[in-house]
């Protein structure tokens, strides 16, 4: 009954949310507590809420203070650089924008945080999208698909979350997977040279005003050519094919709108090294994972306003400015909280996990590392990663060792489902993603998730042939 009722509230809520019957945090909200309450929780579902709020409550701080901390080094002009090497590199070549998006979204992922990542890569490219008339769902899916294929990095989580559960060193798991990597990076890359391809041939050919280059007047970009792409963003996105992103959506949030403005009064240049500085210490410190990431972004973006904005009334503006992706940033953020804990209180991932286990005919046995795998893409989609690599990936590699198969191996194949993974509701930092770039979490699925599909796949088959994965 409990399985039957798990599975059925995840594909009510992809169903609502997919055919956008629904916003995400109206279905995140109701369709747990309508499921929860069929299931017999009663008033005890409000204690599985709460639970869910509280193991969720540190990522929603986080998420609260790095916009507003990103927002700031957006407003006083830290990103305006990287911007323009991106129009010298990208000229009239939306192939090029989409490759460059993939590379600077690998680059920053080295950090192992997917938040920091979206931000990065969002308010540096998002303005340059927008102007040029490039589909900002191909920046979301581009982004998704390379700080999800980086995300076995062993800092950057699952990794370790895998070790730990089996006992074993992440180092083990994750240094014979190094091949499959690089094969998922290189599909990552040809997938958006793909959509930059498909996105040249809506739009037609880009004219991009030599004056953009300079730091005086770098926010004059025009689109132009045969195709159905405008000027600026008014025209840019109604095209209809695969890489395009429908116009109603994807309209771009107010986080980076005027990030190119030169003339925008919040800009201190005085300050770009002071500011680069702060924000290079920021990642480094995340990196070495010495302070808890909430306490650092919210020391840093006090830090940040107090250099910045040594005025209260300034301060208060800097906040105000980014109110609005505050708000819906943590309000599906703390949304999520309602399904993560009602999935769990419930027993309901407990079911899945013995039910998974004894559907599992005795023929796959020698073939359980494969079938973790596979089973790692729709699972933590459909769960969080602590749900599955505590839950589920420990009990199939218990079983697992009764055909010579170890638990490093078991692991490896485990983390390969992890593109997958980053693209789900239940994911944060995904829904940061499309919310600073106004795109609609439908859109972002329905490019994104057979993509991911196909890249999860490939890792798993490269294991397989290298032989970091037994078959």
């Amino acid at each position: 009954m409990l399985v039957a009722l798990g599975l059925a509230m995840v594909a009510t809520f992809m169903f609502l949310i997919i055919t956008k019957r629904a916003t995400p945090v109206v279905a995140l909200i109701l369709v747990p507590v309508a499921f929860g309450l069929f299931a017999g929780a009663g008033m005890g579902i409000s204690d599985m809420i709460t639970d869910g709020i509280k193991d969720l409550a540190p990522t929603a701080a986080m998420l609260f203070f790095a916009i507003i901390y990103f927002g700031i080094m957006i407003d006083v002009g830290l990103f305006d650089p990287i911007v323009r090497g991106v129009v010298k590199a990208v000229r009239a070549d939306p192939a090029r924008l989409v490759v460059g998006t993939a590379l600077l979204a690998m680059i920053v992922s080295l950090d192992g945080d997917g938040s920091t990542t979206f931000i990065i890569v969002t308010s540096a490219l998002l303005p340059l999208y927008l102007k040029l008339g490039v589909s900002p769902v191909v920046l979301t899916v581009t982004a998704g698909l390379a700080n999800g294929t980086l995300n076995i990095l062993p800092w950057g989580g699952p990794t370790a979350r895998a070790a730990a559960a089996l006992g074993i060193s992440p180092s083990d798991v994750f240094i014979p997977m190094i091949p499959s990597l690089v094969a998922g990076l290189v599909i990552v890359l040809l997938f958006s040279y793909h959509l930059g391809v498909m996105e040249r041939r809506r739009i037609g050919k880009i004219v991009i005003r030599e004056s953009v280059l300079s730091r005086e007047n770098e926010a004059v970009l025009v689109g132009t050519g045969g195709g159905t792409g405008g000027s600026g963003r008014s025209g840019g996105t109604t095209g209809g094919d695969d890489a395009a992103g429908e116009s109603d959506d994807s309209s771009g949030g107010g986080f980076t709108a005027n990030a190119l403005d030169p003339n925008r009064t919040t800009l201190r240049p005085k300050l770009f090294w002071v500011n680069a500085a702060l924000t290079i210490a920021l990642l480094a410190v995340l990196g070495m994972d010495v302070i808890a990431i909430p306490v650092l972004f919210m020391v840093a973006a006090g830090i940040a306003l107090v250099i910045n904005f040594p005025h209260v009334k300034d301060q208060q503006s800097a906040i105000t400015r980014h109110s609005s992706s505050i708000v819906s940033v943590v309000a599906m953020v703390l949304a999520a909280a309602v399904l993560t804990g009602v999935f769990a209180g419930s027993g309901m991932v407990e079911a899945i996990a013995e039910w998974l286990t004894s559907i599992l005919p005795d023929a796959m046995g020698p073939h359980l590392a494969v079938v973790a795998g596979v089973l790692s893409i729709p699972f933590t989609f459909l769960m969080s990663n602590d749900a599955f690599y505590f839950g589920i990936l420990p009990v199939l590699s218990e079983t697992a060792t009764t055909y010579g198969i170890a638990p490093v191996e078991m692991a490896r194949a485990s983390i390969t489902g992890q593109t997958v993974h980053m693209q789900s509701p239940l994911v944060p930092a995904i829904l940061l993603l499309v919310s600073l770039a106004g795109v609609s979490l439908a859109d972002h699925h329905k490019k994104v998730l057979w993509r991911a599909v196909v890249v999860s796949l490939a890792m798993l088959v490269v294991g397989v042939l290298v032989g970091s994965i037994p078959f």
